[in-house]
């Protein structure tokens, strides 16, 4: 089965690492023209793009915080100006964690500030791209939860298991609501993924042992075990595919 998405417009938001990173180059590898988002990692933006340009694909990186409105639409607008069309691909990809504290300990700053990384970023980045795919007749929508979603996360991380079970709900939502405009959403809700920023910052080694142990495939992901599926959802093989999650973890969940 090979993916074609040539002509191809995608947005990846937070692509300048980690799985980001490997979304941007499976699509690029499929043919689809690339923007490569990013908010501080300007050389992580450029190394991903000389990667799909070395290959012969096309790409650029643009800066933009996707938790500030006026940023999230400059973003989009420069996006569509970079290829002189609309978005067909959109991949929700910025999220993180942020910081492990536990709802005893929780600050409204710092709630507010995962759910805006999380949740407020995939609402209006997916509001702003919306015109642009209707007036193209459709587009695809990949978002990305989490196994934290269904098993509340591990300690400290309540308010993102929580913003990553709403994208769950929203993806449901907004594929119903986007349904007539042939734009289909779907989810990937990724589990114990290594060679990541996330995992290096937030779990230890102990942790990361113990999340092996409990994944019956018996090894942690990698962020070419996520890109794949996204191609998939964006690609005509999901033609018929719209409000579903589909779940990366191993076997660690099985609904």
């Amino acid at each position: 089965m090979r993916i074609d998405l040539s002509n191809q417009v995608s947005l990846v938001t937070g692509s300048s690492g980690g799985i980001g990173r490997a979304i941007a180059l499976e699509l690029a590898g499929c043919g689809a023209k690339v923007i490569v988002h990013y908010l501080g990692n300007r050389e992580g933006a450029e190394e991903t793009v000389a990667a799909i340009r070395d290959a012969g694909g096309e790409a650029v990186s643009v800066q933009a915080d996707v938790t500030d409105l006026e940023q999230i639409q400059a973003l989009v607008n420069q996006s569509e100006q970079a290829f002189g069309t609309g978005i067909d691909i959109l991949v929700n990809n910025a999220g993180n964690l942020v910081e492990r504290r536990t709802i005893e300990e929780m600050s409204y700053d710092l709630y507010k500030n995962i759910i805006d990384v999380n949740l407020t970023s995939t609402v209006f980045v997916t509001k702003a791209v919306i015109p642009g795919m209707k007036a193209k007749g459709g587009g695809s929508i990949i978002n990305m939860s989490s196994l934290a979603a269904h098993n509340g996360g591990g300690p400290g991380s309540g308010i993102y298991a929580a913003s990553k079970g709403a994208i769950l709900t929203l993806t449901k939502s907004l594929a119903k609501e986007l349904a007539r405009h042939a734009i289909r959403v779907n989810c990937v809700a990724p589990g114990f993924i290594e060679e990541t920023k996330f995992h290096a910052t937030f779990t230890s080694a102990e942790a990361r042992l113990a999340s092996i142990a409990g994944i019956p495939l018996g090894r942690s992901g990698v962020p070419q075990d996520i890109s794949g599926i996204v191609a998939f959802f964006a690609s005509p093989f999901s033609a018929f595919v719209t409000g579903e999650t589909f779940e990366i973890n191993g076997g660690n969940y099985m609904r």
